[in-house]
């Protein structure tokens, strides 16, 4: 899966397991390398509902892997939630955190559950506990085969002068996401003006085989920091910011153009804007390659048989796909939705296209490219309104999962996974359901 938005209900997770098929974190074909669990994936398990918060579960312990997400090695990707539901009585409270449910060899695991909150994990600034905590990427930035996480925060600013950095990191561990945050150092050669250093993008820039960061600095610049990462949050190397095409790096990094080097989307704004590639090379992501339409959201993907990656770009009005091989334009889908996400569901090689708004529908990738033929429409769990939440092999049987968050009002949610199948994409019913208010008490 490569996301290239931000929904407030999920992350942009960061491109991982190069040896993938299709070198993009989330997609199919990214089988893990834990050594805890051998079993054969169970995908056709019976559902498991949860109508009420599970008794929780021991974190499983890995030893290490290469999967995407996998924040305790254990070879199973793990889901990372922002935006927790809160009690009635406390609807305007302080953030209540980041909810980390576990994965195994049936899949995510409701009960293997841990709350990542500001006042346990977050890092001080000049003495004072952030109130703002919340999930932006997730890479292994330090090497030792745990998926860390990058987390915002709202530390203290005077206003004067240049501000602090926001971004912290929580590393993983056999255990999982334990311990406290650290601060994540942008040195001062790399930073410039005045703008929140914000927007983290992991990813291999340079091919080296580390993961580097790239965080928005001022003026259309990107500060580029060489990985991999200490413990205490210090790059390997950082240079002078680089030119950027636009002021918002984004989504999930992935080489584009097969040719070992990570690649990265900037948009030129958040809401409805231009965007471009910047190539990565042996100088990091420094040259500006194919420049998208205008949109509100963009996805990656094999969609068809080609020499690069392909982008899907959502137009205003949730009305219309134009479908684009990076540097030329391939034609336009009309359809309902302009928020969009990717993924092999059918685990044929080629990247199916996720549209959501008012429906949440998906295209079949074909050798030809993506057509509204055979378009497969997702009952949501519930009623409310639902967004995707990530496109991810849960199971290990070589196909995407379909994870959707629906909210019913402001104090409920219901967050359901539905498994990639051969026939049909995904299944008619989700495998799994629960509510992010199972992290009510949780401590």
């Amino acid at each position: 899966m490569v996301r290239v938005r931000g929904n407030g209900s999920g992350i942009r997770t960061a491109a991982a397991g190069l040896g993938c098929v299709l070198l993009l974190a989330g997609l199919a074909g990214c089988a893990g390398t834990g050594t805890d669990e051998t079993k054969p994936a169970a995908a056709a398990q019976d559902p498991i509902t949860v109508a009420k918060a599970p008794a929780q579960l021991p974190v499983p312990r890995g030893k290490g892997s290469k999967t995407p997400d996998d924040f305790n090695g254990d070879g199973h990707p793990d889901l990372v939630l922002n935006d927790l539901v809160k009690g009635p009585e406390d609807t305007h409270g302080d953030d209540a955190g980041i909810g980390i449910v576990y994965g195994s060899v049936r899949g995510l695991t409701p009960g293997a559950r841990q709350l990542l909150s500001p006042t346990r994990q977050a890092a001080p600034t000049d003495g004072q506990l952030p109130a703002l905590f919340e999930a932006e990427a997730s890479s292994d930035l330090d090497g030792d085969g745990f998926t860390d996480l990058v987390v915002s925060t709202d530390p203290p600013y005077n206003g004067q002068g240049m501000p602090p950095v926001p971004l912290q990191i929580l590393f993983g561990s056999p255990s999982g996401l334990t311990g406290k945050a650290v601060k994540l150092t942008i040195p001062a050669q790399a930073r410039s003006g005045n703008d929140w250093p914000d927007q983290p993008v992991p990813g291999d820039f340079d091919g080296d085989g580390a993961t580097d960061l790239v965080v928005h600095a001022s003026n259309g610049q990107l500060s580029y920091l060489h990985g991999p990462f200490t413990r205490k949050g210090a790059p390997r190397a950082a240079g002078a910011p680089l030119a950027s095409p636009g002021n918002v790096p984004t989504g999930t990094a992935a080489d584009v153009n097969h040719d070992g080097y990570d690649d990265l989307l900037v948009r030129t704004a958040e809401s409805a804007a231009t965007s471009a590639i910047v190539l990565g090379g042996p100088a990091g992501p420094t040259r500006t390659g194919a420049a998208l339409p205008t949109g509100i959201d963009v996805a990656l993907g094999n969609f068809g048989k080609g020499k690069a990656l392909d982008a899907a770009v959502g137009a205003m009005g949730g009305t219309s796909l134009r479908y684009d091989l990076p540097g030329t334009t391939r034609g336009s889908i009309t359809t309902a939705g302009s928020v969009l996400d990717s993924g092999d569901f059918d685990g044929d090689g080629l990247s199916e296209l996720v549209s959501s708004g008012s429906q949440l529908r998906i295209l079949r990738g074909r050798t030809t490219g993506l057509a509204t033929a055979g378009m497969v429409t997702v009952q949501p769990p519930a009623q409310g309104t639902t967004r995707v939440l990530t496109v991810a092999d849960f199971t290990g049987d070589g196909r995407a999962d379909l994870v959707v968050r629906t909210y019913p009002g402001e104090t409920k949610d219901t967050i359901a996974v539905y498994p990639g199948a051969k026939k049909g994409l995904v299944a008619a019913e989700p495998s799994v359901t629960f509510s992010s208010s199972a992290f009510l008490g949780d401590s």
